[in-house]
This record gives structure tokens, sequence and C-alpha cells, in this order.
């Protein structure tokens, strides 16, 4: 993660994003630097307008957060639950039933 976060720091500061400027932050954070992974930071940035890229997932943060569900399902819905899980399973055994009449 800290590869990433240099790498927004570096943009956002209006500096342009490369190995030395990577390295350059994460060694100023004291962090012991991994060649391979500033490589393979700097290759996936390749192309990638980060302007972009941080709008888009701001856009779709707070559709996710506003999927998930405030509280647990009501006793109902868990009842209900239960029923479809039942016939669900009823039904498979009634279908394997009806292959194993096919395979005698």
């Amino acid at each position: 993660m800290e590869y990433v976060y240099a790498a927004l720091l570096l943009h956002k500061a209006g500096k342009e994003v490369t190995e030395s400027t990577v390295k350059a932050v994460l060694t100023a954070a004291k962090v012991t630097v991994d060649e391979a992974r500033v490589k393979a930071l700097i290759a996936a940035l390749d192309g990638v307008n980060i302007d972009e890229a941080i709008k888009k997932a701001a856009v779709a943060a707070p559709v996710a957060v506003a999927a998930a569900p405030a509280a647990g399902p009501a006793p109902e819905a868990k009842k209900e639950e239960k029923k479809d899980k039942e016939e669900e399973k009823k039904a498979e055994e009634a279908a394997a039933a009806g292959l194993g009449a096919l395979f005698g």
C-alpha cells in the first residue's frame, strides 16, 4: 500500500511518478524499498490517468457503502429464507431422483 501512497503523494504534489521519485518518498518514510515492487508499480501506472482513476474510485465508493444493509434481516425474512432453502433442497432431491431413473 505504501507504494501506491507514494505515487499518489507525488501525483498530488505535481511531481512525476518515476522509479527514482517513488524510491525517494519511500526512503524518506523509512520504508525498506523493494525494487521489484517499485518497477511493478511504475509499469502498472504506465498510461493511467491518475485523476480519472481517482474520480472513478470516488464515484464507486458511495455506491458500495449505500448497498450495504443498515441492519440484519427481519425475523420474517429469516423464516422465509429457511423455507426457501428447504424448498430448494427438496427440488434438488426430486431432480436427482429423476436423473437416477434415467440411468436405472
